[in-house]
């Protein structure tokens, strides 16, 4: 063979490959999701890590005026409160997994201003069993941000609306009833590190 060569007949990764006379994806799978199965699997072995995010509103002096908590429905049928939430990728930064957690259950047009440091407001440990902070469906540690929003919070996925309290409402222990799992003590643990009028 002169100047000519063959290639093999192997797809090329990202391409599609016909088998049997049908079309298969031969792409590389995503590596941060799993298919339910092994998510359960993994969740069941080690912990997870995640990132949430208290929306804040703040007045021209950057002092926080209001906090935003979501509203959703429990497994009772009932309204609770709730943060901003999402788990960290594989390969994905922990400023990216904000930016895509606040975009995904606040909407595009929130505007969030992400903090200029990665070192979050307090960190969270929740616990498969009864305790100070508990999610039932496994162990995970949560890096808590207090993230200043401008923009109109349109509450997307599972939230059904976002409302809004006063500072020093949120700061009070009787909040803890609307949240499950503890959550108030963690909104209300990012919140002392906040500077107050």
């Amino acid at each position: 063979m002169t100047g000519a060569f063959a290639l093999p007949d192997v797809p090329l990764p990202g391409s599609v490959a016909w088998e049997n006379n049908k079309m298969n994806d031969v792409r590389t799978p995503d590596p941060g999701w799993f298919s339910d199965d092994e998510f359960d699997d993994v969740r069941r072995r080690i912990p997870m890590l995640y990132v949430e995010a208290v929306p804040v509103h703040v007045d021209d002096l950057g002092f926080v005026t209001d906090i935003g908590v979501l509203i959703r429905v429990d497994q009772y049928g009932e309204m609770r409160s709730a943060l901003v939430a999402g788990r960290v990728k594989y390969g994905e930064s922990i400023r990216d997994a904000l930016v895509r957690n606040l975009e995904k259950d606040l909407g595009s047009l929130a505007f969030p201003r992400l903090p200029l440091s990665p070192v979050p407001a307090t960190v969270a440990e929740y616990f498969p069993f009864p305790g100070r902070l508990v999610d039932e469906r496994q162990h995970a540690v949560s890096l808590v941000y207090i993230v200043p929003v401008s923009g109109e919070c349109q509450p997307r996925q599972d939230a059904l609306d976002i409302r809004w309290i006063p500072f020093h409402e949120a700061l009070l222990e009787a909040i803890d009833s609307e949240f499950v799992g503890g959550r108030g003590q963690v909104l209300r643990a990012a919140l002392n590190t906040v500077t107050q009028r």
